[in-house]
């Protein structure tokens, strides 16, 4: 399965100030199969270690955090040749292994030559709790699930992904095209991105098989709260995974203490909800009191929505039924809306669109508010053919922006100063905004 990421990874190697790299995300999303890949692809030799798998190893670190020391220690216990420059090391788990962990600033400072990748279950939590890790001495990146277009990929719908990533213009898409990304699309909305989601559906085309999946990978997020959290959050850890659904199930989609229990309030959950964040399964949308730059100084961290991190996942905890991927408009209509904007929160993160919303004493809302190359644009996120523009008004009313941007079920086309971009074309986002202004 071909991820974008792996032109990340090729940049990483060749860069050469490169640092010892630390890849991030969420469980299942598919983090040893693509460094495995990447090994596979550009290296002679790949030194793999699973410090979860294989706790013993663990050991290795024990006596020096010398890289030298580490070396010649790995490449007898894998039985394998470490070559600088044509082997790369892999720490996965490195989160269950501390001294492996701290190691990577002496691999750095003593062994720059050497390429080394470490990933792991949790490592978001981990590393915020880590007193002194030496965030300068390494590299991060960050795995989602797969996006639209990886999606349409591995489908082996090459031809299409390309056509959209070589458009040139703001005009109509084919109408033949459109009707075929928008169908693909519905699809994504139901199978997500979740690697062994897609793989099942490629194999299969059997929608239970897929929600089969994708209880199980929820499953084991609840076994993972279980197994790393503090024993006093795990209770509500859940109470907060399990009230998103809901959440976004209400019209005004902020999130809302309450609404996990009770008389609920932030003081008791605020810790559950950034362990979650942490862990790389949600993420966090907040409110903007006016859009001026940079937007992060006008944020009320204190109001906001959450999404979950891969669409799939939101719409089995919803119960969302497998027969809507079958129906014309159906899935447009479930939910009111929730899993259309939290897959467009999904692409927008992927473009490395930092998140945030707009509203105006309840006269209107706005789903995101997006920066690029010095202006600010609104995005409103639309999950039928509705051609109601209220929102958008209000806004350009009040801050007359360059450009309005819609996001529907509707073909490609600039009104105006109102540009319609199709739900399935969100990723491509900033070209089109180039191309547009």
């Amino acid at each position: 399965m071909k991820r974008k990421i792996l032109k990340s990874l090729q940049a990483w190697k060749n860069y050469p100030k490169r640092k010892p790299l630390i890849l991030m995300g969420a469980r299942q999303v598919g983090k040893t199969f693509i460094l495995k890949e990447f090994g596979k692809q550009e290296y002679s030799n790949t030194v793999y270690l699973n410090f979860e798998d294989n706790p013993r190893l663990c050991k290795l670190f024990d006596a020096s955090l010398d890289p030298k020391i580490i070396l010649k220690a790995l490449s007898i216990e894998m039985n394998t040749k470490i070559t600088q420059g044509k082997s790369l090391i892999i720490f996965d788990e490195i989160q269950e292994c501390p001294n492996a962990l701290n190691s990577l600033k002496y691999f750095y400072e003593n062994a720059p030559e050497q390429h080394i990748v470490a990933a792991g279950s949790l490592l978001g939590v981990k590393l915020a709790h880590v007193k002194g890790f030496p965030v300068g001495k390494v590299q991060f990146l960050t795995l989602f699930p797969l996006c639209f277009l990886e999606f349409l990929e591995a489908l082996k719908e090459v031809q299409l992904k390309n056509f959209i990533e070589e458009l040139k213009n703001i005009e109509p898409i084919p109408l033949n095209l459109h009707e075929k990304l928008l169908s693909y699309f519905k699809e994504y909305l139901f199978i997500g991105g979740m690697p062994e989601a897609v793989a099942e559906y490629i194999d299969s085309q059997d929608v239970s098989k897929v929600r089969e999946i994708q209880n199980n990978i929820l499953k084991a997020y609840s076994l993972d709260f279980a197994k790393h959290a503090p024993k006093d959050h795990i209770m509500k850890i859940n109470q907060v995974w399990n009230s998103i659904p809901n959440q976004l199930a209400k019209e005004n989609k902020k999130f809302i203490y309450s609404a996990i229990r009770t008389g609920g309030r932030a003081k008791e959950f605020e810790v559950a909800l950034q362990w979650l964040i942490e862990a790389g399964l949600i993420h966090k949308t907040s409110l903007i009191s006016t859009p001026r730059i940079p937007l992060s100084a006008y944020a009320n961290l204190n109001v906001f929505k959450i999404y979950l991190v891969d669409v799939g996942l939101l719409g089995a905890m919803a119960h969302l039924s497998a027969k809507t991927v079958l129906h014309e408009n159906e899935l447009y209509q479930e939910f009111r809306g929730a899993i259309v904007e939290n897959c467009i929160a999904q692409e927008l993160i992927h473009s490395h669109y930092p998140l945030f919303y707009w509203t105006s004493e309840g006269k209107a809302e706005l789903d995101f508010i997006v920066e690029q190359d010095g202006f600010i644009y609104p995005l409103e996120v639309k999950s039928g053919n509705s051609s109601k523009k209220k929102s958008l008004r209000v806004y350009n009313d009040i801050y007359h922006p360059k450009m309005l941007i819609r996001s529907s079920p509707m073909n490609l086309r600039k009104d105006g100063n109102i540009l319609n971009c199709p739900l399935y074309l969100i990723e491509k986002l900033q070209s089109i905004i180039s191309i547009a202004k």
